[in-house]
């Protein structure tokens, strides 16, 4: 069974796997409305896969006897001033979410919580390749700044994301 710490410290970590998730596709609707389509359809695969996290913490909650308590999800943003500036926000976004998975661990150590320890190793090491991959396209979109047809090869090749 959960500890009542850890329980709150997980519930409160879907409500980030959430607002990530809004995030996205609040990204995503902005790279439409910008006639991007690749990238929109980046920030729609990467919405998924962050409700998809929501829903392992979820299933593990669940499964550890707990109770799941969603909260309301903020706003998002809806506009950025360029492309690499969506980018970078969400490379911030993600650098977050890296701290809020340190903190969880560092609980599930504090509280000798070992299941949950190893659900959040996973999340550790997912979070490396969250941060590596937008920060490659940040720095794509940096060496491609003062070529715009570049724009539009980013574009494509996000999109070929599935």
């Amino acid at each position: 069974m959960l500890t009542e710490k850890m329980e709150k410290a997980l519930n409160e970590q879907i409500n980030e796997e959430l607002y990530s998730s809004y995030l996205y596709l609040a990204m995503a609707a902005w790279f439409e409305s910008e006639n991007l389509p690749g990238c929109a359809a980046w920030m729609q695969a990467q919405a998924r896969e962050e409700n998809g996290h929501a829903m392992k913490f979820f299933k593990f909650i669940n499964e550890r006897r707990g109770r799941v308590t969603l909260k309301a999800i903020k706003e998002p943003a809806k506009e950025w001033k360029s492309p690499l500036a969506a980018f970078e926000a969400s490379l911030k976004h993600e650098q977050h979410i890296t701290g809020c998975i340190d903190k969880l661990m560092n609980l599930a150590i504090a509280e000798k919580d070992h299941a949950s320890a190893g659900l959040l190793q996973w999340f550790v090491n997912e979070q490396v390749e969250e941060e590596a991959n937008v920060d490659g396209i940040v720095q794509r979109f940096k060496m491609a700044e003062k070529a715009p047809g570049a724009l539009l090869m980013m574009d494509h090749a996000l999109g070929e994301r599935k």
